[in-house]
């Protein structure tokens, strides 16, 4: 059977200087896991509003499907707004309250959870009660859960975080979220050290830390594997390393090698970097061509 993700969080406009397009971290990975086939629906929440509108039209062209993502009447779509004059290191300004910060537990949502394979989910959702407790609801059923960790200042706090990493079983993170985690303990380590360190402070069945251009590192219980990066021509990172997740999570479903699974989703989120936007239409065959000829280059 194909496996169902469920990703729970934050689906918003990014508004760039001269455009908008579809984003929010859940809402990304589960249009890249669409795009390898896999089931991935989203629970969200937008505004009656025509930004809301056009992206339950958006999510309907990914074929991801809108039963999942309610419509509020009192607070309007989520909005961000991107700083792109490092192409290299994409900056938000998130707007607040929106609607995706009113997640509602309403019927249904406990078992569709239950029923998934894997439940992806960030720390952006933790910014609200609301959304909040209806996540931590949904955890308390979840098989196999996923923590995305995205620190967006000012949106979190090390209470909220450190909770949500003792109830994950697989974790993503890149270097700059790693080293700041590392330093609430005190300890000065290197990234092998300070992985370690994470893992077992928190009990984490994998642990993957992305390291931009340079590649990532995958800590498991069989060991630690490292990929380096592919050398792209990047248009913008909008999105990469939730294509990155996306990949790495499809791997891990099929029973991939931990090296195989790394390499496939570094491809995947160097390839997304040389597209605009953040959910560019590729499939399996796309990366694992970028992977022939840049071990032909």
């Amino acid at each position: 059977m194909t496996p169902t993700i469920t990703c729970f969080g934050e689906i918003l406009w990014d508004v760039l200087p001269t455009s908008k397009q579809p984003g929010g971290a859940p809402m990304n990975v589960a249009a890249d896991l669409r795009n390898f086939g896999l089931i991935a629906q989203l629970i969200s929440r937008v505004g009656s509003d025509e930004l809301g509108r056009e992206l339950l039209d958006f999510l309907a062209e990914k074929a991801i499907p809108l039963d999942l993502v309610q419509v509020g009447q009192t607070h309007l779509t989520g909005v961000a707004k991107a700083n792109i004059s490092d192409c290299n290191e994409v900056t938000y300004k998130i707007v607040q309250p929106v609607a995706w910060d009113y997640i509602q537990l309403v019927p249904g949502l406990l078992k569709t959870v239950q029923q998934s394979d894997l439940f992806v989910y960030g720390s952006l959702a933790a910014r609200s009660p609301q959304t909040h407790e209806t996540l931590l609801a949904l955890l308390a059923v979840a098989p196999r859960k996923v923590f995305d960790v995205n620190l967006r200042a000012p949106h979190y706090d090390r209470a909220s975080v450190e909770e949500l990493l003792h109830l994950a079983h697989i974790a993503k993170l890149n270097e700059h979220e790693l080293i700041e985690l590392s330093g609430w303990y005190g300890e000065e380590n290197d990234l092998h050290g300070a992985m370690h360190q994470l893992r077992d402070r928190y009990q984490l069945e994998t642990l993957c830390v992305t390291l931009g251009e340079n590649g990532a590192v995958l800590l498991n219980e069989t060991g630690l594997y490292s990929q380096t990066g592919f050398s792209v021509d990047v248009a913008d990172t909008i999105g990469s390393g939730d294509a990155f997740l996306a990949a790495f999570l499809y791997k891990t479903l099929q029973g991939e090698s931990p090296k195989k699974t790394l390499e496939f989703a570094c491809a995947t989120g160097a390839y997304v970097a040389t597209q605009q936007g953040a959910t560019p239409v590729f499939s399996e065959e796309t990366i694992v061509t970028a992977i022939l000829c840049s071990a032909e280059a």
